[in-house]
Parts: C-alpha cells; structure tokens; sequence
C-alpha cells in the first residue's frame, strides 16, 4: 500500500506553484475549493508526480482562517523540531536520474547537499514553504542483521552511532542561472 497524496500548506501559493510546477516538474492538475471546518475557507490544489493519477503532493492556500498571520508554514518550525526532522523523499531509481535532481536544482538557484548513507544516496534542498525535500536512491540491501540492529535500536536509551555518511557535499545555488 503506498500514499495518494500528501498535504500541506502553502504560504506563498505562487512561489509554491513555481518551484513543484516549474523546479520539480509536477504538474498541477486539480484544485478542490471549499470551506475549512474551523471557518475560513481553502483552495486545495494537487500536483501529480511521475505522470502517475494516483500520486500527488497538495498544498492548501487558506483564506480567512484563524490566528491565519501566526501560522508556520515550515514543518520543523511549526512542530518546534530540529530542522531536516519532519521532511519528505521521493524515489529515483539511477545515479544518473539522481545528479540531474541535484543539477535541476543548482540551475534553479537553490542550494544543494548531497549525502552517501551508506545504503543510499540523496540529495536535499528547501522548498518555499523552508521544508527540506529529498530525492534518494536505495544503493544497498537489508540484511537480517539490519533488522537486528533497528529492533535493538527502539529499546536503547544511549547513543550507539550509525557509520558516519561515505561522502557529504554542498553545492552551492547556481547564481549566474538564477540573475
């Protein structure tokens, strides 16, 4: 079973709009308008991933609703969370299909990082809302002491570290790209 769509709000619609319609590549296919139970009222708008009707990322626009000028529109913030704790992955199946994220991004003029965790590989950038997004790449295999070692790992009351990253770096935005 997977998900048929995340959803979030969205300060800033068009910027949203810009970065998963222009950046990511997700198209904008259906937007849902009507009333939030608490009062006010939202625009929902879906985004389809991969060409795929059964996959989306939504944001809500929301319109006259409480307190609606002290919302926090960043995950971690809202949550007060370290930051990269709540964000969201989505898959790419090469190492090709990978760097051209990270390149699409650069070009884009947002700053990248790119991590090797040893049985994947990712890289991360914000969204206009200050949300961490990923695209990652499974390069490993889960053996049965993998398993072992999360199932001891939800008893453990000390820090037994996980392998340090194999390789971490940062690539600047492309600025003349973006000027």
């Amino acid at each position: 079973m997977s998900y048929h769509h995340l959803a979030l709000a969205a300060k800033d619609m068009k910027a949203i709009h810009a970065f998963y319609e222009g950046v990511m590549g997700f198209e904008l296919v259906k937007v849902e308008v009507a009333p939030i139970m608490e009062g006010g009222w939202g625009k929902h708008f879906f985004y389809r991933m991969d060409g795929d009707d059964s996959k989306f990322i939504a944001f809500w626009e929301l319109h006259g609703t409480a307190k609606q000028e002290t919302l926090e529109f960043d995950l971690n913030k809202a949550a007060n969370m370290p930051q990269g704790t709540n964000h969201f992955s989505f898959d790419v199946h090469s190492r090709e299909e990978l760097d051209s994220w990270r390149t699409r991004w650069n070009e884009a003029g947002l700053d990248v990082l790119e991590l090797d965790h040893n049985w994947c590989q990712s890289v991360y950038t914000r969204d206009p809302n200050g949300n961490l997004v990923e695209f990652c790449l499974t390069t490993g295999s889960f053996t049965e002491d993998d398993r072992e070692r999360a199932l001891a790992a939800l008893d453990e009351t000390e820090m037994n570290p996980s392998p340090p990253p194999a390789t971490m770096k940062h690539w600047p935005a492309n600025k003349a790209e973006t000027a």
